[in-house]
């Protein structure tokens, strides 16, 4: 039997108020093509299908569109809800659409209860979890603790009480949940929401000992925390943490007794992400930067102070900069030390702050203009009589 794992789709969700959809729906043409060309037998979606629970209207037509196509085409489809999902909107009709070989498994009092697909070698017993909110579903279950190690610990064990009754059947489980162990660090991303629960939101890999694949959701870069155990990622980039990421689904093939092998198919790629870092005459000059000029940049610039017109100058060679920040040796507003104002004229204060921000004192000409500023923003003598600024210093 041939999976396609795939996860957190986030349809509906913008990249740094860049619209994302056409993209998306690109992917979901990719996808399509993976199932005719690949043979693709089950496509597996672990959660986050909407970027949130009142997704936008093309978002939901996007949605309706690609299960509507994956229904037409030769795979049985499993999809889960995610954190970002509204469990109930996305699992409407549920039942109804199961008759067309889509399985949707939003619903909590379902776990336990397999999506049964069948290959020459026998049985695939396919347990899809939502995503189980320990503050829900502790209460629910009866679970002391509510914590996401407990909650997906109780889950398992009534996957593992079907799975007994069905001795020698194969068996798949998707989960969205934040996972570690194994050999290779696992590291998040800065567009994954905190699922965390009093600070404690990571499950150990042992949950899903004894299972034959487990495609897991919520983390948006693909790892393999062991052969049977995978996070395949986001399809596409969703913050500039996720520039060296390469995105895609996993093509795994189930063999008699459990994974007979994996490869990882790569989703198309809209536009390259890059993060520059330089002074802003650096990265308008060096040659080596030719190749970042069609691809989404985040650049910081380094000078000593703040070019004029930096955003519009990066654009003229990176039309495509979506975000700018600074990051030099001057000090912050918070650094700067406190002085007492008596004997120090407004001038003074104001010179003294521009000096100390831009590390240099002033020319003549911004001088001259700092001072008409402060003389414009002068109080008035009698409201300076009834609150003296030294009283109010210190």
């Amino acid at each position: 039997m041939r999976l396609l794992h795939t996860s957190d789709w986030h349809l509906g969700r913008s990249f740094h108020r860049e619209g994302m959809l056409g993209h998306q729906a690109a992917f979901v043409d990719h996808l399509l093509e993976v199932v005719e060309s690949e043979q693709v037998d089950a496509v597996l979606v672990a959660g986050d299908v909407y970027d949130r629970a009142l997704p936008p209207v093309d978002a939901v037509r996007l949605a309706d569109e690609a299960l509507a196509r994956l229904a037409a085409s030769r795979a049985r489809v499993v999809l889960t809800s995610g954190n970002h999902d509204s469990a109930q909107r996305l699992g409407f009709s549920s039942r109804l659409i199961d008759a067309a070989g889509v399985h949707l498994r939003t619903d909590v009092h379902g776990v336990g209860t397999p999506v049964l697909l069948e290959d020459e070698h026998g049985p695939v017993a396919v347990h899809g979890l939502p995503y189980l909110d320990p503050q829900a579903v502790a209460p629910l279950w009866d679970v002391p603790r509510r914590t996401h190690e407990a909650v997906l610990g109780e889950a398992m064990a009534r996957v593992r009480a079907d799975l007994a009754g069905r001795p020698g059947v194969r068996s798949v489980v998707l989960a969205h949940a934040f996972v570690a162990g194994g050999a290779r660090r696992v590291e998040e991303s800065d567009s994954e929401r905190d699922i965390s629960v009093g600070g404690v939101s990571v499950v150990p890999l042992e949950l899903f000992d004894g299972i034959s694949y487990t495609a897991l959701g919520h983390l948006h870069g693909r790892h393999e925390l062991s052969p049977t155990v995978r996070y395949s990622g986001s399809p596409l980039a969703y913050s500039f943490s996720e520039a060296t990421h390469r995105k895609g689904s996993w093509l795994v093939d189930l063999g008699a007794d459990g994974v007979a092998s994996t490869t990882f198919v790569d989703a198309p790629v809209p536009r390259p992400l890059v993060r520059l870092r330089g002074t802003l005459e650096e990265l308008l000059a060096d040659p080596a930067h030719a190749r970042h000029e069609g691809s989404w940049v985040q650049a910081t610039l380094t000078d000593a102070e703040r070019p004029l017109q930096a955003m519009e100058r990066l654009r003229r060679r990176f039309p495509h900069t979506l975000v700018l920040g600074f990051d030099s040796l001057a000090p912050t507003l918070g650094s700067l030390p406190s002085a007492r104002s008596r004997g120090r004229t407004d001038h003074d204060l104001a010179h003294e702050f521009l000096a100390t921000m831009r590390g240099r004192e002033p020319e003549r000409a911004e001088a001259a203009l700092l001072r008409r500023a402060v003389d414009a923003c002068c109080d008035d003598e009698q409201a300076d009589a009834l609150f003296p600024l030294d009283g109010l210093v210190g």
